[in-house]
């Protein structure tokens, strides 16, 4: 005699949600937010619209909770490719390659149409707003580490954050025709430079930290 095994409920909750949520992404991605709707979510989830309800009664509920899901699909897609970087000498571009792909997914597409709906939507904006500076906050601090960047170095955190203003507006542009051929030599480019800014500062500060004992080794004789 066979027998069922029987999903818990929690469980059962758990994987519906992440399917209206998934489907939700997909849909921004493909139609827009204002093409959005609970029924079309319904639809590409493959769940009954009263299933849909039952967990997200409305739109904006449904897309409140989408922000927190494309929060956590952005942390982890960036993690996950910052563990496949090479090391060596061509590192600063694979890091800035890996930005670049990063910020022309369909996930970062999804993220801008929020952007664009928020910006009217004051509820929205409520939502979005302070996860999006969180977002933005590990991905500086993810850059930072992937760099090597010294931010105690006069100028160094303003070229990460330079390189993080230009990795999203390639994105942008990414999002009106294929750019990647034209982001991948903007971004070598940039590379150089980056890689040319640290070394000078690198050296600038190891100057300034030989001198320093310098001066010290001079007072201890006197």
């Amino acid at each position: 005699m066979s027998s069922t095994t029987r999903v818990p409920q929690e469980e059962r909750t758990r994987v519906m949600r992440h399917r209206l949520l998934e489907a939700t992404v997909d849909c921004l991605v493909e139609v827009g937010f204002a093409r959005t709707s609970t029924t079309l979510v319904s639809q590409r989830a493959g769940v009954s619209r009263g299933a849909q309800l039952h967990h997200f009664p409305t739109k904006n509920d449904l897309v409140l909770a989408a922000v927190e899901h494309l929060t956590r699909l952005r942390g982890d897609e960036l993690a996950a490719a910052a563990d496949k970087l090479p090391t060596g000498e061509r590192r600063t571009r694979a890091v800035l390659r890996m930005l670049g792909d990063h910020f022309a997914s369909p996930v970062f597409t999804a993220a801008l149409e929020l952007w664009v709906a928020a910006r009217t939507d004051p509820g929205l904006l409520e939502a979005v707003g302070p996860l999006e500076q969180r977002v933005g906050r590990e991905t500086h601090r993810l850059t930072v580490d992937l760099l090597g960047i010294d931010e105690s170095q006069p100028g160094n955190r303003e070229l990460v954050q330079a390189t993080l203003d230009l990795v999203r507006g390639l994105g942008l542009a990414d999002t009106i025709s294929d750019d990647a051929r034209r982001r991948g030599r903007i971004l070598d480019r940039w590379a150089d430079q980056l890689d040319g800014s640290i070394a000078t500062s690198t050296r600038a500060d190891s100057a300034a930290r030989a001198s320093t004992r310098a001066d010290s080794a001079k007072k201890e004789k006197k």
